[in-house]
């Protein structure tokens, strides 16, 4: 069965072409590690909530967008076996200049992974 990465972050609304140049880039990443499907949404109809809503969770300013993308993988061992590299050569891309940094508050992002258990 499938499994799925996914997380929530705001990015500022004037940024959206430079955060899509980091996704084309990010996406070629995961494809290369094994990752079989990437999706990245921008924000569209996201209602503000009073207990509990996207734009509470990641402290959404009035300047910013919600975004939301999921990473999926054949399976949670191939996740759990590739993520990590993942994460390390993105990292080296960003701080060697090869890789646009994304223009959002990482510390503001919610993340986790998934069992799927229904896909029609």
């Amino acid at each position: 069965m499938t499994y799925i990465a996914t997380f929530v972050a705001s990015v500022p609304t004037d940024s959206k072409t430079i955060y899509t140049e980091h996704l084309s880039e990010s996406a070629e990443l995961f494809k290369r590690h094994g990752a079989t499907r990437i999706v990245e949404c921008w924000g569209d109809d996201i209602p503000e909530g009073k207990l509990t809503s996207f734009p509470l969770a990641v402290k959404c300013e009035p300047n910013e967008t919600v975004v939301f993308g999921f990473v999926e993988w054949p399976s949670k061992a191939a996740h759990d076996e590739n993520m990590p590299k993942v994460m390390t050569e993105m990292e080296e891309s960003m701080m060697s200049g090869k890789m646009k940094e994304p223009p959002l508050d990482g510390k503001r992002m919610i993340f986790g992974s998934f069992e799927v258990l229904l896909d029609t």
